[in-house]
Parts: structure tokens; C-alpha cells; sequence
């Protein structure tokens, strides 16, 4: 079950979302998804491998294996345990988020619904199907007709050459090779048990 308080223990891999307050847009343009991932990009990188991402309009979905504890000691030396700090980090992205975000948009108040949810992913099969559930997800909610049209997923990127933050040769293997990641994502998602 997903929650708030589930411990962010290294070398464990995580589903991490969250929704807008209300009926409120956490992405309103292409400036606000680039935005996010680049905050992504800075206060988390360091300390995680992003295997899979999808942002919508409204919420967003992560998929990270937070790295080993050793590594992430050698590139922060803090005097609190890895899941205050790996903690701490995504309060410093959605924090820089929402603060520029109400900036822009002439807004107050909280953007993200109370804390962000994070599920413990304990197997592969689980993962596999994860990864193709939040891929698909913006074409379950109508945004677009292929899954390749969404500019806001990891999935071209994955399946592309291009040079990327992700961790995407784990994520190639784990479907075995790109053409069966390519094949088992044309089909719709078995949405039961997320």
C-alpha cells in the first residue's frame, strides 16, 4: 500500500506520486513540465537512478531506485540517516517547484496534495507492469492517441539513442531487449493491483 511515511531506504526502488490540490494544474505549459524535470534532474540525480517517469497535467509518477548508501555518503557528507536525506531532497523539488510555479501564476497557498506518496516496489513483475502502466497513462486519460506522443514521459527516451539522465539500459534489460520493451508497451496496461 502506498503512503506518505514508508521509509526511503537505499537500494530500494520506489513509485513516487503525487496529484494537485483541488482541480488545480501542477503543469500548465511546456516551461512548467521542463521546469520539473529539471528540478528532478537537480536535487535528486545525485542520489537516485530514475528508471521511468510520466507527468500530467494534474499529477505526476516516478519511478527511482534510490542509489547505495556509500555512494550517496561520498557525494553528500550529512550528519542524518538516507531517508531523512533522500526525504529532504524531494522536499526541495516540489518546494522550488510550487514556490516558482505560484510565481508565475500569480497563485498561494499549497500546490501538491499534502506529502507525496511512495510505494515500495518488491519485484520485477510488478515493475515491468508499473513501468508500462504510468507510460500508458496519458493515453487512458485521452491527451493523446500513442503513447510515443506524450513529451512528457520517459518512454521516448528510453527507446531512443539520445544521451539521458535515466537509468535506461536497467530498464531495456529488464524487458530483455528495446524492441520488446517497444512491443510490450502496445498493448493497454493491465491496470489492476497498481
Amino acid at each position: 500500500m502506498a503512503d506518505s511515511k514508508t521509509i526511503l531506504e537505499a537500494e530500494k526502488c520506489f513509485h513516487i506520486y503525487n496529484h494537485a490540490v483541488g482541480t488545480e494544474m501542477l503543469f500548465k505549459t511546456d516551461r512548467n513540465y521542463h521546469f520539473f524535470l529539471y528540478l528532478v534532474k537537480k536535487h535528486l540525480i545525485s542520489f537516485v537512478d530514475i528508471y521511468a517517469y510520466c507527468l500530467m497535467p494534474n499529477h505526476f509518477h516516478l519511478i527511482i531506485l534510490i542509489k547505495e548508501e556509500n555512494e550517496i555518503l561520498a557525494k553528500k557528507k550529512a550528519k542524518t540517516s538516507i531517508p531523512l536525506l533522500i526525504s529532504q531532497q524531494f522536499s526541495n523539488l516540489f518546494n522550488s517547484y510550487a514556490q516558482a510555479f505560484n510565481k508565475e501564476n500569480n497563485r498561494k497557498g499549497s500546490l501538491f496534495l499534502n506529502r507525496f506518496k511512495r510505494k515500495i516496489i518488491k519485484d520485477e513483475k510488478y515493475l515491468k507492469k508499473l513501468i508500462h502502466y504510468i507510460h500508458y497513462n496519458p493515453v487512458l486519460a485521452n491527451l493523446c492517441k500513442n503513447i510515443y506522443d506524450w513529451n512528457y514521459s520517459s518512454y521516448n527516451a528510453i527507446i531512443s539513442n539520445r544521451p539521458t539522465l535515466l537509468a535506461r539500459s536497467k530498464i531495456v534489460e529488464l524487458f530483455h531487449n528495446k524492441l520488446n520493451f517497444i512491443y510490450c508497451h502496445k498493448t493497454l496496461p493491465q491496470i489492476s493491483g497498481l
